[in-house]
């Protein structure tokens, strides 16, 4: 639909038409749907991995014991939860909703999935956050490394789903790259690809949505 010259275009277009602001503002990207039936289960639930590093990584909790729950404090990930706190923290809904909401991603160890379903599964799955399974002996590194670099893209009965894909600090190539990554993902959800996506936009947090016809050539 669009190649990466003309996301460039677009996101430094968002950018510049918006004033300067006393914080650090994100660069969100939207993106509008056509010929799909929002209501008759059509959904997008999906992770992407984006290539370009931004400031604020994902916050990823790693519900684990043993060695992967050591190794995992080892390598300072967000929050580590072993079985026990797992059942201490499920006993209290206010404290396990205000925990899922705090992070974007979770991982647990293939053996807590059936605590962590029967503990957490009615708060988890309607927020699109079951965790990911990581087996015996799986480079726990790896998989932190790649979610925290990662977005969540979700849409259910709308059409039109948002994320953000960076900071206005990082150059416009590198959010570009981040934009096609997603474009990418989602295109391949769609009933018939790109042509089932109507607009793509982008817009600084506190500025004017800016899409590929709007773009002064």
């Amino acid at each position: 639909m669009v190649n990466e010259s003309q996301l460039v275009d677009v996101i430094k277009q968002a950018k510049e038409s918006d004033k300067d602001r006393k914080f650090k503002q994100s660069v969100e990207m939207i993106m509008v749907f056509k010929d799909v039936d929002a209501k008759k289960g059509f959904a997008i639930n999906e992770t992407v991995q984006l290539p370009r590093e931004t400031t604020k990584p994902a916050l990823v909790c790693i519900m684990a014991s043993g060695d992967m729950g050591i190794k995992a404090k080892k390598i300072k990930a967000d929050m580590v939860m072993d079985e026990n706190e797992l059942t201490e923290l499920s006993a209290d809904k206010k404290k396990s909703k205000k925990l899922i909401n705090k992070y974007d991603f979770f991982l647990a160890d293939t053996k807590l999935m059936p605590i962590v379903g029967k503990k957490l599964g009615q708060l988890l799955g309607p927020r699109g956050k079951m965790p990911t399974p990581v087996p015996f002996n799986a480079p726990i590194e790896s998989f932190l490394e790649r979610f925290r670099s990662s977005i969540k893209i979700r849409a259910k009965g709308s059409l039109s789903m948002s994320c953000r894909i960076g900071e206005e600090s990082m150059n416009d190539t590198d959010l570009a790259a981040n934009a096609n990554a997603v474009v990418t993902a989602v295109e391949k959800t769609l009933p018939n690809g790109s042509k089932n996506i109507k607009k793509i936009m982008f817009k600084t947090t506190m500025g004017k949505a800016m899409n590929v016809e709007q773009v002064k050539k």
